[in-house]
């Protein structure tokens, strides 16, 4: 007697209709297509994951252009300032204390002027 799949096909289907769920046409409805562009979304969140990483620094680099600028340095002599400084703080912090916590970040932006001199 030949073995078949049964349940375990049933559960399978189940488990990618769940995943193809809010799919358009026959990118939901039909199995093959569905698996075809299931794979296809995962590329592109692999991918786009790693872009959004790129994106956000580039925000925060902008960011802090803008709020160095505005007390007299450019971005990279700030940046050169920090590390003659030895400040760790990273730019996401920097850039969160630029919007959120000015007076903080002209006491780190005083430091920096002092170390380039």
């Amino acid at each position: 007697m030949r073995t078949m799949k049964g349940a375990a096909r049933t559960q399978a289907k189940k488990r990618l209709r769940k995943k193809v769920k809010g799919f358009v046409g026959g990118r939901r409805k039909m199995f093959r297509s569905a698996k075809e562009t299931l794979v296809r979304a995962g590329v592109y969140a692999f991918r786009d994951r790693k872009t959004k990483r790129r994106t956000i620094r580039a925000l925060w680099i902008t960011r802090l252009n803008a709020a160095s600028r505005e007390r007299g340095l450019r971005y990279s002599q700030f940046i050169a300032g920090l590390v003659k400084a030895n400040i760790e703080l990273d730019r996401k912090t920097l850039s969160e204390m630029a919007i959120h916590d000015p007076a903080g970040f002209d006491a780190v932006f005083a430091i920096v002027k002092n170390a380039l001199g």
